[in-house]
């Protein structure tokens, strides 16, 4: 059984992400005002101290705890330090990502230091207006300002209770304003929503807190800005005291390194694990021979970038370093970094194979293809023939992950000298290798795409879901079950993490529940949305899916069929269109072949064929199918 201490956008997704397993667990609230709805977790209300933490993990069984609560909440965490050290539980801290500190912000330390940065910008008493989006359980630590002549706006929740203790600590209502949600989502809304002060007080809440969109918005209207600092996240001086020992610690930032977290602690709570693409794993490959490069050192695992912005740590290894003479001189050449492939419980014929990377100065960014690493040969992807087959999505995500490093002047001669290197406008020429790819690419539909003498490096998100098909459709119908209990206005199906990104764009006021993935299996979400009595649906399809759906095939997994070009011959005809498709190896190259002014029209086609195979599976519901692009843009019959 998993504890989840939450009450926090962090606490939201961690509990998304337990949900998926179908197991029980517990979602603890000080308030138990959060608005979140669990299908299998149970929600528990009220501030627990140490010795009702430690009987309730006894008594229900607690064998992980997942450590989501506001980076504030010092009191809680070390409480959660001191339970779990004594009963010996792992703990998975949930953190938020934080942006770098602006050295125009006057950073402090402690509310105390509050009052000696005042007259750096006019000065206390004279009028001062300080607007402090601290929180309510400061407004206590802040009005001593008041004494001193500063008047002081406390921006709070608009929650009773909020506004209750705001009251019990002395704050009066003309001092009182509140967060609307419609103004947190962007810097715009926050100007808007900030009123007039010379000087704001900010808590170092990270990106989820909204600090940047206020860090923009107090700029934009003139504002000093002053920061506190986010608290050490376990203060050992403070645990000493109690006999405090170790306990095992694990840091995360987002939903797949604590998906992953738990499935390296407590295996047995998800049925199927997670595995890494072969873009994440080129990734780590490369970041792993720049740090041996850059720093001489080989660490056995590494810091990796999503494309969602969080971190994940993947494990890495190191060939030996090479010595060969070079007219008549010996030249120590730096060996590759090489990351394996894990799949997880996901069934690939790449599952265990060695990515390897070597990295080393170049004028300009380059990535190579080496052994069997396969080679685009037909239009239609990222890059055109000729080119490595590492898709647009790894490239850019080993692109931002070596940003960490920048060298000048080229390689030192001297090992000491390494931590002052740099690297001539921080450029690369990496080469990725798959020892054996060849072999493996003949059992993948790379040869049928035109992508030959190898495997392809691939991967949007960076983390590959665990595939089985029964087990999929449960995790669908699970999906269908919340977004049902979420009471949105409507449920928004969608192929993944592309297109579901381009419809919460498109949908920007419905909660994160209402958006579910139906991976290949279009026919059952359907179904389950039917069996739900889910009135209002919205189906987004990109449209290699889309053609094979608008003839009728519900399952548009590549095993179970592919593109027929004499059925998209038809819709074209029905659009008017006069394109030849005979040189098309993806359906997406049609967006470039069809003339504009008949875009439109050849995207009706489509829907319409689209409804007329999906509107039987929901007959009492209302469907809506958007069909999508790879940028984003959105077609339905209104277009």
């Amino acid at each position: 059984m998993i504890l989840i201490f939450g009450g926090t956008t962090e606490g939201r997704k961690a509990a998304e992400v337990l949900e998926e397993a179908g197991s029980p667990y517990f979602y603890s609230t000080k308030t138990g005002e959060q608005d979140i709805v669990l299908h299998h977790g149970t929600i528990i209300s009220g501030a627990l101290d140490a010795i009702a933490m430690k009987a309730f993990c006894r008594e229900q069984g607690i064998l992980l705890v997942v450590d989501a609560a506001h980076p504030f909440a010092s009191q809680l965490h070390e409480t959660i330090a001191h339970v779990c050290s004594d009963l010996q539980l792992p703990v998975v801290r949930y953190e938020r990502i934080y942006p770098p500190r602006d050295p125009s912000i006057i950073w402090i330390d402690d509310y105390s230091e509050v009052g000696s940065v005042l007259p750096s910008f006019g000065g206390a008493g004279g009028g001062l207006r300080l607007l402090a989006t601290t929180g309510v359980q400061s407004i206590g630590k802040l009005k001593w300002l008041e004494e001193k002549g500063v008047k002081v706006i406390y921006r709070i929740l608009n929650r009773k209770s909020s506004i209750q203790l705001a009251h019990q600590q002395g704050a009066t209502d003309e001092q009182l304003c509140f967060y609307e949600d419609r103004h947190r989502s962007t810097a715009e809304g926050e100007v808007n929503a900030l009123p007039d002060a010379e000087a704001i007080l900010l808590k170092e809440s990270g990106l989820s807190g909204g600090f940047v969109e206020k860090e923009e918005a107090a700029k934009k209207k003139g504002m000093q800005i002053i920061a506190l600092k986010r608290p050490q996240l376990f203060n050992l001086s403070t645990l000493k005291p109690f006999n405090f020992s170790p306990f095992h610690l694990t840091t995360v930032n987002g939903p797949y390194g604590l998906r992953r977290a738990v499935e390296k602690l407590l295996p047995e709570f998800f049925p199927l694990h997670s595995g890494l693409t072969t873009g994440t794993c080129a990734t780590a490959a490369t970041v792993a021979a720049a740090i041996r490069l850059c720093k001489n050192e080989m660490p056995s695992e590494v810091p990796v970038l999503l494309p969602n912005g969080e971190t994940i740590m993947v494990p890495v290894g190191y060939s030996n370093n090479q010595q060969s003479m070079v007219n008549g001189q010996w030249s120590m050449k730096v060996g590759y970094a090489y990351c394996i492939k894990e799949s997880g419980d996901d069934p690939d014929v790449t599952n265990g194979i060695e990515v390897r990377a070597s990295v080393e100065p170049s004028e300009e960014f380059q990535i190579h293809g080496g052994e069997g690493v396969g080679t685009f040969t037909l239009p239609g992807f990222d890059f055109p023939p000729g080119e490595p087959a590492i898709n647009k999505a790894p490239r850019e995500m080993i692109r931002k992950n070596l940003e960490q490093f920048s060298m000048v002047n080229g390689i030192p001669s001297a090992p000491e000298q390494r931590e002052e290197w740099s690297i001539v406008n921080g450029q690369w020429s990496i080469t990725i290798s798959v020892p054996g790819g060849a072999e493996i690419a003949r059992r993948t539909f790379n040869p049928r795409l035109g992508i030959e003498g190898g495997i392809s490096i691939i991967g949007v998100s960076g983390i590959v879901k665990p595939f089985s098909e029964e087990a999929f459709i449960d995790s669908i119908r699970k999906c269908m079950e919340v977004a049902k209990a979420s009471g949105a206005e409507r449920v928004v199906i969608n192929s993944g993490f592309k297109s579901e990104q381009f419809l919460k764009a498109f949908y920007p006021t419905l909660p994160a529940q209402a958006f579910v993935q139906y991976g290949n299996y279009i026919g059952e979400t359907l179904r389950m949305a039917h069996e739900l009595s889910v009135r209002r649906v919205t189906l987004g399809v990109m449209l290699g899916k889309a053609v094979k759906l608008a003839q009728g095939h519900l399952d548009t997994h590549s095993r179970k069929t592919v593109m027929d070009k004499d059925f998209i011959s038809q819709l074209l005809s029905e659009a008017g269109c006069s394109v030849s498709i005979d040189d098309i190896t993806l359906a997406r190259e049609l967006w470039e072949k069809i003339p504009p002014q008949k875009l439109s029209d050849f995207a009706h086609s489509i829907i319409r064929h689209c409804l007329d195979c999906c509107k039987p599976l929901l007959p009492e519901g209302e469907l809506t199918i958007l069909l999508l692009d790879d940028n984003g843009n959105i077609y339905d019959l209104k277009t």
